[in-house]
C-alpha cells in the first residue's frame, strides 16, 4: 500500500510567518503515523515518519520544509535546535 503524499501549506503562508531576515520557528513532531506540515495559531508544525536517531529526523524536517517551499533543501538552512523539537531554519523569502 502506497503511502499518502505529505499535506503541505502554501509556500507563502510558511514565508508570511517567517520574520525579516527569513528565520521560521519550527516545533518537530518525530515518529508520527503520517508526515505534513501544519499551520495552527500562527506556528508551524512539522510531522516526520524518522525517528529521532542520527539526524535522521532532523534531515527529514529540513527536506519537508524545502518540498513545503518548492525550494532545494540546499536553500533551506537549519540555524538552531540539531536536537531539540524546537528548531529555528532560514528560508528563501523570494523564489
Amino acid at each position: 500500500m502506497a503511502r499518502p503524499k505529505a499535506e503541505l501549506p502554501a509556500a507563502d503562508a510558511l514565508r508570511a510567518l517567517a520574520d525579516g531576515e527569513g528565520r521560521l520557528a519550527v516545533r518537530v513532531t518525530p515518529g508520527a503515523r503520517s508526515e505534513g506540515v501544519e499551520i495552527v495559531d500562527g506556528k508551524v508544525l512539522v510531522k516526520v515518519r524518522a525517528k529521532p536517531e542520527d539526524g535522521k529526523a532532523t534531515a527529514a524536517v529540513l527536506a519537508l520544509l524545502a518540498q513545503a517551499l518548492g525550494v532545494a533543501p540546499s536553500k533551506v538552512e537549519m540555524l538552531r535546535g540539531a536536537t531539540s523539537r524546537e528548531k529555528l531554519f532560514r528560508i528563501p523569502l523570494e523564489v
